[in-house]
């Protein structure tokens, strides 16, 4: 989809930091040329673009599946949990969701009605259920979201193993800032990779 300029110019100027912080109070850079300062924007804009298309390929797999945001991180939640040899119960959605019992069961009644789960006893638990979803559904997501994940792994093989670690720094840096974290934030839950 190609953007107008006119958005382009508005877009990077909700970006640059000579625009949105001209007094230098909160972006330091001054220890960098306006060439580095040009790439680093530039950086950003294609990490905006990501995110924004991101935003509507999530919203399209929704809309195709008929399901709001919290449905289909179900969906997809189920779906991991059996593909990993996990039984998914209430509880464990709730938690991964971050949403009350009675949200939760609210929810999985929704899906349910919709056909998207089916509730069985749980092996190894009488007390719990275990959450399963349905074929249709499971083909509905392969096609949507799963289509979607492999043309992002093929972008991600294209690179090289050295290009790959040097992204995967960046987005845990950057995931990092989130709690005010500095460089590395992130790293520390995960091992680095080897290089």
């Amino acid at each position: 989809m190609e953007v107008p300029e006119s958005e382009r110019r508005i877009d990077r100027a909700m970006i640059d930091p000579r625009l949105i912080d001209p007094a230098v109070e909160l972006v330091r850079r001054a220890h960098l040329p306006d060439g580095d300062v040009d790439e680093i924007v530039e950086l950003m804009a294609a990490l905006h673009a990501w995110h924004a298309a991101a935003e509507r390929m999530s919203a399209a797999s929704r809309r195709y599946m008929n399901l709001n945001q919290n449905d289909m991180r179900a969906v997809r939640f189920m779906i991991a949990a059996e593909n990993a040899g996990e039984v998914a119960t209430a509880r464990a959605l709730a938690d991964h969701l971050g949403i009350s019992s009675a949200a939760t069961t609210k929810m999985l009644d929704r899906l349910e009605r919709g056909g998207h789960i089916i509730r069985r006893p749980h092996p190894a638990d009488r007390r719990a259920i275990a959450l399963q979803v349905t074929p249709s559904t499971r083909r509905a997501a392969r096609e949507g979201v799963g289509r979607l994940h492999a043309r992002r792994f093929d972008v991600a093989a294209r690179m090289s193993s050295d290009e790959r670690r040097t992204v995967i720094r960046f987005l845990e840096e950057l995931a990092a800032t989130e709690d005010g974290g500095e460089a590395g934030g992130l790293s520390r839950r995960r091992p680095a990779a080897p290089g």
